[in-house]
C-alpha cells in the first residue's frame, strides 16, 4: 500500500484499485474516508502508524458509497478501534447486506473496465452506526459536511471541508489522467448533475475515489470537467 501526504493533516492510502483517505484533527481524532479492500485493516493500521499517527485514534469511517473497494475493511477497523461507521441512509442497507449492490448501467467502453473492477473482493455485511443525509455535519474537519451526490449509487455522498477547501468526491468524479466524470454509474445523468453541484463548491483540493488528488488548480479542473463531461454524462475519460 502506498501512503501519500496530500497536504498537512491529509493522507491518501492507495490500494491496487481505489484509495482511502485519512484526515487528522489530532492524534486521537482521526477520520477515514472510505475503507479500502476487505482484509486491509492491518495494512491500514500500519500505514497510519507509519506517519506518526495512532490507529487507536480512529473515531469515524465515512463511506462515500456501498461498493466493495470503499466499504472493504470498515467493519474490521470499527471492531478493532471502536470507530463509528457512517453512510448515507440510501446506501446503508447495501452496506449492511440487507439489499443487493445495484448494477451499473454500462456504456460499451466501460464493459472491459468493469470486468477488471470485479476482481475487487466483495465487502462483507458491515454495520452502519450513523445514517446521514445531505447537509449533515460529520463532526470533524472544522465542519465537514455531507453532500448527497446520487448517480454512482443512490446513496453516494461527497464530503466537503469548506474551511479547508477539501472535497472528497467518492466515485462521482475520477482523476485518472484528467479530472472527469467517474464510471459505472447506476444513473449517469444524475451523476453528471451531481458533478456539476460539486464543481460549484470550488474546492482547493479534490480527492477522488480513483486517481491522483488534485491540489493545483483543482477548482478550475473540476469546473472544466463538469462543463466538458457532465453536460451529456457520456464522454469517455
Amino acid at each position: 500500500m502506498d501512503v501519500i501526504e496530500v497536504r498537512p493533516r491529509l493522507l491518501m492510502l492507495r490500494f491496487p484499485i481505489g484509495q482511502a483517505y485519512v484526515w487528522a484533527d489530532g492524534d486521537d481524532d482521526l477520520t477515514l474516508i472510505d475503507a479500502g479492500w476487505t482484509g486491509g485493516a492491518p495494512l491500514i493500521g500500519e500505514a497510519i502508524r507509519s506517519r506518526g499517527l495512532r490507529p487507536e485514534g480512529l473515531r469515524r469511517i465515512v463511506l462515500t458509497h456501498a461498493h466493495g473497494d470503499h466499504v472493504g475493511a470498515a467493519g474490521e477497523l470499527a471492531a478493532r478501534y471502536g470507530a463509528e461507521v457512517v453512510a448515507h441512509a440510501l446506501d446503508a442497507p447495501v452496506v449492511r447486506g440487507e439489499a443487493p449492490v445495484p448494477d451499473p448501467v454500462l456504456l460499451d467502453w466501460e464493459v472491459p473496465l468493469y470486468e477488471k473492477a470485479r476482481t475487487v473482493p466483495v465487502a462483507p455485511p458491515t454495520r452502519v452506526d450513523r445514517e446521514v443525509a445531505d447537509g449533515d455535519d460529520l463532526g470533524f474537519g472544522d465542519g465537514a459536511r455531507v453532500v448527497h451526490t446520487p448517480g454512482h449509487t443512490d446513496g453516494s455522498i461527497a464530503v466537503h471541508l469548506p474551511r479547508h477547501g477539501v472535497l472528497f468526491t467518492g466515485d462521482t468524479v475520477a482523476s485518472v489522467g484528467q479530472v472527469t466524470l467517474g464510471v459505472f454509474h447506476v444513473d449517469r445523468p444524475r451523476a453528471a448533475a451531481s458533478m456539476r453541484r460539486l464543481a460549484a463548491l470550488a474546492p482547493e483540493t479534490v480527492c477522488c475515489g480513483h486517481g491522483d488528488p488534485v491540489t493545483d488548480g483543482a477548482a478550475a479542473a473540476l469546473r472544466e470537467a463538469a462543463e466538458r463531461d457532465a453536460a451529456v454524462g457520456a464522454v469517455r475519460p
